[in-house]
């Protein structure tokens, strides 16, 4: 697809957003030239996929610390405990689905869907996108939910854009997922998680992160959850502003992954970790 076709080409021409995209892109090949990384890169992606999965359970309002999320293995009681459990099975999930996702991307979410809500939910509204009058439970975004009949139309039209591929750089393309699975929540729960885990497939696909190495899931939980919601809220608003701050949040994000799995690197080289 040429540039002057693919729709999301002309939001590398915001304010600041070509900046985001250069940062993040020295960012990531610095970490990935890290000696340890020619080495040891098997056990920075397990770190990255467990710190993401934290990350991404910590906005869903299960904000365990790492070494918790480490030592558990019971994730089917309480409500925190299935959040996490949820994040940590959609990180290991979602690279097993990079092939899907760039020929049917709506597959790909009803399988994360499927995979988040596991065993403990109703079998009726898992893994397919909700319907009219269906409530939503998701406990970090208050904006008024889009009609059903919006939510097919966008997703197919996400999913069109998917397929078709584009120029548009991958922390953009990735921002732009994230958001409007957030903005949909087109899944009856762990709509969050979900749009964070198809936020790692695109960066992961893309080729910027193949080694899933950079978790912007971290980031995100870094920045706190009212950065995170200002951000959105921009996304949600359409005008040139507010999405470029919300790839800008998106960048930030994946940078401050880049830098937790660099801690990593720099522990296993002093042999601390």
């Amino acid at each position: 697809m040429s540039s002057a076709s693919d729709p999301l080409a002309p939001l590398a021409g915001l304010p600041g957003v070509v900046e985001s995209v250069d940062s993040v892109r020295k960012a990531v090949d610095r970490v990935y030239g890290h000696r340890v990384m020619r080495r040891r890169s098997g056990e920075i992606t397990s770190e990255a996929a467990l710190r993401g999965a934290r990350g991404s359970a910590a906005l869903s309002g299960a904000d365990w610390a790492l070494e918790e999320v480490r030592r558990r293995t019971d994730f089917g009681s309480e409500p925190e405990a299935l959040t996490v459990g949820a994040a940590l099975r959609l990180t290991a999930e979602a690279g097993q689905l990079l092939s899907i996702w760039r020929q049917s991307p709506l597959r790909v979410l009803a399988r994360l869907h499927l995979v988040a809500c596991g065993s403990t939910a109703d079998g009726d509204v898992v893994g397919r996108p909700r319907l009219a009058g269906e409530p939503v439970v998701e406990p970090l975004v208050e904006l008024p939910l889009p009609s059903a009949e919006e939510v097919a139309g966008r997703l197919d039209g996400l999913s069109r854009l998917i397929i078709a591929g584009g120029s548009a750089p991958a922390l953009i393309t990735a921002a732009v997922v994230h958001g409007e699975l957030l903005a949909l929540r087109p899944f009856a729960s762990y709509n969050g998680l979900v749009a964070r885990a198809a936020e790692r497939i695109v960066l992961i696909n893309s080729g910027l992160d193949p080694k899933a190495i950079c978790p912007a899931e971290v980031g995100h939980a870094e920045q706190g959850t009212e950065a995170y919601l200002a951000a959105f809220e921009g996304y949600v608003s359409g005008t040139p502003e507010g999405m470029a701050a919300w790839i800008a949040h998106c960048g930030r994000a994946i940078e401050l992954g880049v830098r937790e799995s660099t801690a990593v690197c720099e522990a296993l080289q002093r042999g601390a970790a």
